[in-house]
Order: C-alpha cells, then sequence, then structure tokens
C-alpha cells in the first residue's frame, strides 16, 4: 500500500508556511522539502487529476494562487490537503511526498513546459483555447452528439 514501504523515509515535521504559500515536510533520514501549493495541487494524486491511467491525466492550469485551507492527517500514511480552489480528494501518501520532493525540478519543468506546448497559464484567469476542428470523423463538424458517426 502506498504510504507504508518499509524503506520510505517518515516525515518527522510537517509546517503550512500560508505567506510564502508553501509546505515544509522534513522527514526522518534528514531530507526536507519546500512545495510550493501550486506544485501540489497540479500534481495532485486524485482520480481527477491523474486520471485513471496516464492517458487520462487532466493537466491542471491557473494554479498560482491556489492556498491550502486545511490538512487532515490520513491514517499514519497520508495527508489530505484542501485546496482553495475547492480540490480535496487527494491522499498524499508519505511515500508519494517523499518522491514530489526528489523529483520536483523534474516535474516542474515538465509542467511548465506542458501549459506552454498548450498554450495554458499559471494565472487563475487563463481560459483554454478553443477545440481544434480538423474536420473528418464524426461528420460536419457537430461531433458525435450531432448524429454524424454513423447511426
Amino acid at each position: 500500500m502506498a504510504g507504508l514501504a518499509q524503506n520510505t523515509p517518515l516525515p518527522t515535521n510537517i509546517v503550512v508556511h500560508q505567506r510564502s504559500r508553501e509546505l515544509g515536510v522534513d522527514f526522518s533520514d534528514g531530507s526536507a522539502f519546500r512545495f510550493s501549493f501550486e506544485f501540489l495541487r497540479v500534481n495532485s494524486p486524485s482520480a481527477e487529476v491523474q486520471g485513471h491511467s496516464p492517458d487520462q491525466a487532466v493537466l491542471q492550469y491557473g494554479k498560482r494562487e491556489v492556498l491550502i485551507t486545511e490538512i487532515e492527517q490520513v491514517g499514519n500514511y497520508a495527508i489530505r490537503p484542501v485546496f482553495s480552489d475547492g480540490h480535496g480528494s487527494g491522499i498524499y501518501s508519505w511515500d508519494y511526498l517523499y518522491q514530489l520532493g526528489k523529483d520536483q525540478d523534474v516535474l516542474w519543468k515538465d509542467y511548465l513546459a506542458q501549459l506552454e506546448a498548450r498554450g495554458l497559464s499559471r494565472d487563475g484567469n487563463a481560459e483554454p483555447p478553443p477545440p481544434k476542428h480538423h474536420g473528418g470523423g464524426c461528420g460536419g463538424g457537430g461531433g458525435c452528439g450531432s448524429g454524424g458517426c454513423g447511426g
């Protein structure tokens, strides 16, 4: 079960820094990580963000100003932060938090590259670009609900 691997260090201290919008997590092996609230939000382990498989992941955008409004401990293996945008279904196991800390730089660069590639912004007023219609597929561009899919 995630969060309970024998070799994963356990958190010794978790501190919410509201002013800097960061969560500090110290681990028993001496590792210490500071995660921006935005980083935690866009990397939520919840199914609504990660999907049920990698190809179903939903890129999060407009989360630069997100806050953590509450944190609940889940058993002895995880925390569940609640974010100011209402998201609260992500359960961050100790394993997951530790791995986020180790991979933070790579994950952040990848996230920024994905935003740029899709024309999205970290700011809350960003709107996703309109869908591109390439013709073909389901008939005259009306989509599958318009009766253009063979039925």
